[in-house]
């Protein structure tokens, strides 16, 4: 009998459940688990966890105790990486150096974090009029609610957490059904760093258990990160419920090269960056958009071999560059939109399609798959496709280019490669995307740095991670205070609206 994966609610784990789904290794195709499902009266035992005298201790806690339990989990991430990656790989499907990768930038974001106290310093103003001071400060908003998608099961809930949780919130996290293993791995992690039972809850769950979250009058703040569709649908409910919401969603990121650019560079920057961790993730390459026919022509040709060359297998294949897809229905999803393509008009370059794994079968597994002539007309093109199918579109100038990038209804990424400065600085003055890169393939900000799209990739004005993401997690008090002089008579009865 397959093992039940359950939730984690004041530092105790919970398997009690009415309804469970399916976990699947994808590199087998394998069901290895149940998830337990929450309903409303988890998510609202979680809650009373996290509104508890224990979490409130925390959130009047000292900067100092706070950056213990962070410099800890650091410290605790680092030692248990491999044991971490190997879970993320068995229920994700992309391989250990990729997950060791993402495993990396979630310490990246745990140190950013420890900056809190620097980021939510307040501001101070002495003797504005009369003898008043005014002052500001920040304080944790309360509970926060982290709904996190697939692709990254540690990296984006390790971001949004380490810095809600270091800046004295308590959590509760709804982490995807699919790979559920991780989050009660890193809710262990947390316990052992001493972050205090209550402060950090985990409910695993669908639907249900997000609306749930969303509807509750005890969580302050949600933050998201997945589809577009879901992800509006958060944002409205969630502020519908008084929420500050900060939904963080789909992309289709076009890199642009040049005819100066180093063309060599700029197809393997695209392989890399398009077909990495099966193309899963929301700031991969998307679509290629090479200037000029000749261009076009010499990057097909470079690419074309590169991907030929790449190797698909299991999550634990030490020479694979890329594993299987998260599920069925994803492989699914990405086989009939290749189909779409070819039926709209489409050359088919590469085709992944017929892959098959020669010991895995079951797998969900694609091999990677290129398009080119590509028009904006087609499903392709608008749709993002999350899965290892990629594009070219050709264009004949800069401007064309910067026009067909800024129609797209997203604006997670986009990349330019140049050797021209003046064609870099129109490029990123002029395209509406969150996250630009200059002879950069995945722009990801390192966590310092702001991280969110433009237009429909987001919904909302927070951050993901980075300073503003301190300021999502707090609310703002001003305060103006005047100490009289003891020896002082009381002032006269004033009715002007006014300081002096």
């Amino acid at each position: 009998m397959n093992t039940l994966i359950g939730h984690y609610i004041s530092g105790r784990h919970i398997t009690e459940t009415q309804h469970s789904g399916p976990v699947f290794n994808p590199s087998t195709g394998e069901e290895i688990a149940r998830c337990a499902y929450g309903d409303a009266t988890v998510i609202d035992t979680a809650v009373k966890a996290a509104t508890s005298a224990n979490a409130k201790k925390w959130a009047k806690a000292s900067h100092a105790t706070r950056l213990q339990v962070l410099f800890k989990l650091r410290e605790l991430m680092i030692a248990k990486t491999a044991e971490l990656a190997e879970i993320i790989g068995r229920e994700h499907g992309k391989t250990i150096a990729d997950a060791i990768g993402e495993i990396g930038r979630a310490i990246e974001g745990i140190e950013f974090a420890c900056n809190a106290p620097q980021i939510t310093k307040g501001e101070y103003a002495r003797n504005v009029a009369g003898d008043i001071d005014v002052f500001s400060v920040r304080v944790p908003v309360g509970v926060v609610g982290c709904i996190t998608p697939f692709n990254f099961p540690i990296m984006i809930p390790a971001v949004m957490i380490a810095m809600a949780v270091s800046v004295g919130n308590s959590i509760v996290w709804k982490p995807s059904e699919k790979v559920p293993s991780a989050a009660l791995f890193f809710a262990e992690l947390w316990k052992e760093a001493g972050l205090p039972d209550d402060v950090f809850n985990v409910v695993q769950g669908d639907k249900t258990a997000v609306d749930a979250l969303l509807e509750h009058p005890k969580i302050a703040a949600v933050s998201f990160v997945g589809s577009t569709q879901i992800g509006e649908y958060v944002y409205q409910k969630g502020t519908s419920h008084n929420k500050r919401v900060a939904a963080f969603t789909g992309g289709k990121n076009h890199m642009v090269v040049m005819p100066d650019a180093d063309l060599e560079a700029a197809a393997n920057a695209f392989v890399s960056a398009g077909f990495g961790s099966a193309s899963q993730r929301c700031m991969a390459v998307s679509l290629l958009i090479p200037v000029g026919a000749e261009t076009a022509d010499h990057l097909r040709q470079r690419i074309v071999e590169k991907i030929k060359a790449l190797k698909v297998g299991a999550y634990n294949d030490p020479t694979a560059d890329f594993g299987a897809v998260i599920s069925a229905q994803s492989q699914q999803s990405v086989l009939k939109a290749i189909d779409q393509c070819i039926a709209d008009g489409a050359e088919l370059v590469v085709d992944g399609r017929d892959f098959k794994h020669p010991e895995y079968a079951n797998g969900y597994y694609i091999g990677p798959t290129l398009f080119d002539y590509l028009s904006m007309d087609m499903d392709f093109y608008q749709q993002e496709v999350f899965g290892p199918a990629r594009g070219i579109l050709r264009v004949n100038s800069l401007d064309e280019a910067i026009a067909v990038t800024n129609s797209h209804e997203y604006g997670n990424g986009s990349v330019i490669f140049t050797r021209d400065g003046k064609s870099a600085h129109r490029f990123f003055m002029e395209v509406e995307s969150g996250m630009i890169g200059v002879n950069v393939p995945v722009p990801l900000p390192v966590s310092y740095f702001n991280f969110g799209g433009l237009r429909r990739s987001k919904f909302g004005e927070s951050h993901l991670y980075g300073p503003d993401a301190a300021r999502f997690y707090t609310k703002l008090k001003s305060v103006s205070q005047k100490w009289p002089d003891p020896e002082q008579q009381d002032q006269a009865i004033s009715l002007a609206f006014k300081i002096t």
